[in-house]
């Protein structure tokens, strides 16, 4: 439910309505543009009557939301939310362009790889310190010695890094390295790691998981959202399928599938998506093109020394050539990156 404030109330006003409705045992999410306020009421809509509300001095409206995400709902927030990462803005037509290795695996070859994606237009840098893998005998990260590579490689190459939290136990390490969270597809559904990063204002990259609807990609921003952090950038990565030819099944119509059911911005991961090298720079493109707030790409200068998941990364000139594709691709959606 959303209840929508008179212009010229008193902020005594939005006060009462605030502890009334913690009173009748609802959440309240306060939200205060430079025009409108609202707030949202969290909890089982089919336990509050809307009348009650609609009685209370500085009330203009009570909206019921029938949708169970409801912060994450465009219902809540008709504008394209805009997520800033360092200086990169992530929606309302700005472009996350996130590029790096699979795996931080030592200073110079990170150094080497961000140079080069750098000059190709990438404005995030990628690289994960700790790595879920299918087996416990492959590389599992170098830990917080990654994290110290990743944050000064960054901040040598002007760009904001973003790296993957895997246990509540790791957000303050991660926190006081990283500029962004990457929740995993694995993790998508681990809401106790949702609720601790929601207690941060770290901004949150959530992962579709492999076997998740849509539906339970929003919900799962709600778990963020509703623990007070607005900073959430969705990204779809592939779901499971019964197709063997590639690593998983790009659902590019969860792009403006969301777009309609949400305010948050989204980005595409063609990378985890297909697995394959050839078919990464066509699908990146498709991305722009199905209106995408981003891209997120694997890229590593000798994929085949490369310690986790070397055979999905481009190569560096590949990936320039790709960039300049959706540079054009992003002209013509009216974006920039």
């Amino acid at each position: 439910m959303i209840i929508v404030i008179r212009p010229n109330s008193t902020q005594a006003e939005i006060d009462h309505v605030l502890e009334r409705i913690r009173e009748l045992g609802f959440k309240p999410h306060l939200s205060q543009g430079e025009h409108r306020t609202i707030i949202g009421v969290i909890g089982d809509e089919s336990q509050l009557q809307a009348e009650p509300l609609a009685a209370i001095a500085g009330v203009e409206q009570v909206l019921p939301i029938m949708k169970p995400y409801k912060l994450a709902s465009r219902d809540f927030n008709k504008k394209d939310t805009v997520v800033a990462v360092g200086k990169v803005r992530i929606g309302g037509g700005s472009m996350a362009m996130i590029a790096g290795p699979c795996a931080v695996e030592n200073r110079e070859i990170l150094d080497e790889i961000a140079g080069h994606v750098k000059r190709a237009g990438a404005n995030l840098l990628r690289g994960g310190a700790f790595k879920p893998r299918t087996s416990p005998y492959s590389f599992q990260g170098l830990g917080e010695e990654g994290l110290k590579i990743l944050q000064d490689t960054g901040r040598k190459h002007d760009m904001p890094v973003v790296t993957e939290v895997m246990d509540p136990r790791q957000i303050p390490l991660v926190e006081r390295y990283a500029d962004m969270f990457q929740i995993g597809a694995r993790n998508m559904q681990n809401f106790d790691l949702l609720k601790e990063v929601g207690q941060t204002t770290k901004p949150v990259l959530l992962k579709r998981g492999m076997s998740a609807t849509v539906k339970d990609l929003l919900m799962s921003a709600e778990y963020i959202l509703s623990e007070g952090n607005p900073h959430v950038v969705l990204c779809e990565r592939g779901v499971r399928s019964f197709e063997e030819s590639t690593r998983n099944m790009l659902d590019l119509s969860a792009v403006p599938n969301v777009k309609g059911l949400s305010h948050l911005p989204i980005i595409v991961d063609p990378s985890h998506a297909t697995g394959r090298p050839d078919l990464i720079p066509s699908m990146a493109c498709a991305a722009v093109a199905a209106g995408a707030d981003g891209v997120h790409i694997e890229v590593h200068s000798c994929p085949e020394k490369a310690l986790s998941d070397g055979p999905q990364a481009l190569l560096p000139p590949r990936y320039a050539e790709v960039m300049e594709c959706m540079r054009r691709l992003a002209e013509v959606m009216g974006k920039t990156f």
